[in-house]
């Protein structure tokens, strides 16, 4: 496939999403980072919400280049057959020419905030970069609709992104940006976070197909355990951005003397 040379005077931003390469939040925010700069597109060809941080072992995948955006200049944009995971790893392996200087996925059509980010496509998307070495920010609209505006919160999310560019993220996190859903006002401002604690009160629900056989519908209740006003949840509430820097290091370091109080090798 070929590669596309790049000028080095505007950083290049690789850019990806979990909603699938036709999703408008994704547009949108290939629109804000073309006013940055060099901008490629690697993102699933179909919805892949929810899958967290899988990737493809046990099947071929697809890349097709894509023709959606030339008109706006973006030349590289590519639709892949896997995961978000999927699409960094190929777009970092086998389509680009040199690193790139920043990997922003989403916009994501509905919150990735509190305990969401263990699930979230946008953000192991980013998360993948981070691992690679990439300062990547996952960003994400309080708004489940498909024509959510997008608009609203472009000149904070330009914010973020310059921010990030300029001063650097640090080695081994990634941001984790939510935005809150307004209707006619941008958000108030941006707000440093720590992740809420929460959980998810689920249900199945059972019900039988035409044929007799019983099948279920995954439901449930978002639950707010947390009241700090320093979290990602009270800051969304206030109608503020909120910025969560995330790691991939999962280890809890807290825990590692108590643990070997432990009769273990004995």
């Amino acid at each position: 496939m070929p590669h596309k040379l790049y000028a080095m005077t505007k950083p290049l931003i690789l850019v990806t999403n979990d909603d699938g390469i036709t999703a408008p939040g994704l547009r949108a925010l290939i629109r804000f980072m073309k006013e940055i700069g060099d901008v490629v597109v690697v993102a699933p060809d179909s919805p892949q919400s929810g899958m967290g941080h899988a990737i493809t072992i046990d099947n071929t995948l697809y890349i097709k280049k894509s023709q959606r955006d030339l008109e706006n200049g973006i030349e590289q944009e590519y639709s892949c057959s896997g995961t978000p995971a999927d699409c960094v790893k190929l777009g970092l392996q086998e389509l680009l020419d040199r690193k790139p200087d920043l990997c922003v996925s989403g916009i994501n059509h509905g919150s990735n905030s509190s305990i969401n980010v263990i699930y979230s496509g946008t953000m192991s998307a980013a998360i993948e970069a981070g691992i690679e070495g990439i300062p990547a920010i996952g960003f994400s609209l309080c708004d489940y609709s498909w024509d959510a505006n997008f608009d609203l919160a472009k000149e904070s999310i330009q914010k973020i992104v310059q921010e990030a560019l300029q001063n650097g993220i640090p080695k081994g996190v990634v941001l984790n940006v939510n935005i809150p859903k307004t209707t006619s006002e941008a958000p108030k401002g941006i707000r440093i976070c720590r992740q809420a604690r929460a959980n998810w009160k689920e249900k199945f629900d059972k019900r039988t197909n035409p044929t007799g056989k019983e099948y279920y519908w995954l439901t449930g209740e978002f639950e707010l355990l947390d009241k700090g006003e320093d979290t990602d949840e009270f800051a969304l509430s206030q109608g503020y951005i909120s910025v969560v820097p995330t790691q991939f290091d999962l280890t809890a370091h807290h825990a590692i003397q108590l643990i070997n109080n432990w009769n273990l090798n004995d």
